[in-house]
């Protein structure tokens, strides 16, 4: 990974995209120290540019570092080769907490029954349903990043027994109690899905692995095209999945006939657990500019060659 030289960092213009607002140029301007200039030409190089894709004409030599509006890269990836020298930065911010927040209301909603007595609400049907207790049980939590481990730490807070997942065989980390191979069984109540979306991801959630579920709820945080919608609706059809929630679809926005609304026993978000606020986007980008200038590899920099 190339870090941009400190004598260009200081004298790069500062270009930001069409979904970077006001507020945020304002504050972008503070952080770098320089103004910011809304797309411009690929001459007069070098630039710092902040967006959510990078147009064609900005392809060229001149880019030293894009920085990401978003957490997840492979649409900018996925547009075309990366770059030589260019790096890759993303925005995380707060987004962990906010996609552990929503993984954990899941799944104390379902302790809680929370879909079956708001069926029953809309039949004015009175029936008592004995509550589900979520400590003791078992989460497996697939994409061990910073997300991921958000989302186990929140749960392991609660009591839960939480398994990450991971490629290569590694010591326990932060916010999980215990690792696991890929394909390596393990009994859960809640298989959670938080990886990226790279080409070992794709479709990685197939029949095999929806088939060793055991009739566990499946909730994706993660990227929709992980998953193999068809295999999924299989399973649920099976009972080897015995509920999901899916807030991302590997096509979106889902259009009203999309079959992905009438899958069983499933709840789809629109890719709403984890919105980006403007403060993320400042903050990660002047978090950033600092380790730069001090001629470090940001924390929160892309290996571009492996998509995350």
């Amino acid at each position: 990974m190339t870090l941009p030289l400190p004598e260009l960092l200081t004298r790069a213009r500062l270009l930001a995209g069409p979904e970077v607002g006001d507020a945020v140029a304002k504050a972008l301007e503070r952080a770098a120290g320089r103004p910011v200039e809304r797309g411009g030409p690929a001459d007069g190089g070098p630039y710092v540019y902040v967006g959510a894709a990078l147009p064609e004409a900005l392809r060229g030599d001149g880019l030293l570092w894009f920085h990401s509006v978003n957490a997840g890269t492979d649409a900018l990836l996925g547009a075309g080769p990366w770059p030589a020298g260019a790096l890759l930065t993303r925005t995380v911010g707060r987004m962990g907490e906010r996609i552990a927040q929503y993984v954990l209301a899941w799944v104390l909603a379902e302790c809680q029954s929370v879909p079956e007595f708001a069926a029953q609400h809309a039949r004015s049907e009175w029936r008592r349903i004995p509550s589900e207790l979520a400590a003791g049980q078992t989460a497996v939590v697939h994409g061990t990043g910073r997300i991921g481990s958000a989302v186990a730490g929140l749960l392991r807070s609660c009591g839960i027994r939480t398994v990450g997942v991971a490629r290569t065989p590694r010591e326990v980390l932060p916010g999980f109690d215990a690792m696991a191979r890929p394909d390596e069984p393990v009994a859960a109540r809640w298989v959670v899905a938080a990886l990226p979306l790279t080409g070992a991801t794709a479709g990685y959630f197939g029949a095999d692995r929806f088939a060793a579920m055991g009739g566990a709820t499946f909730v994706n945080v993660g990227r929709g095209a992980t998953v193999d919608l068809g295999a999924l609706e299989a399973a649920l059809h099976a009972g080897t999945v015995g509920r999901a929630v899916l807030d991302v679809l590997p096509d979106e926005p889902a259009a009203p006939g999309d079959p992905c609304w009438r899958l069983p026993r499933t709840v789809i978000t629109s890719h709403s657990a984890g919105i980006t606020a403007d403060d993320d986007v400042v903050t990660d980008f002047a978090a950033c500019l600092r380790e730069l200038t001090a001629g470090r590899i940001p924390a929160l920099a892309v290996n571009t060659a492996r998509g995350y």
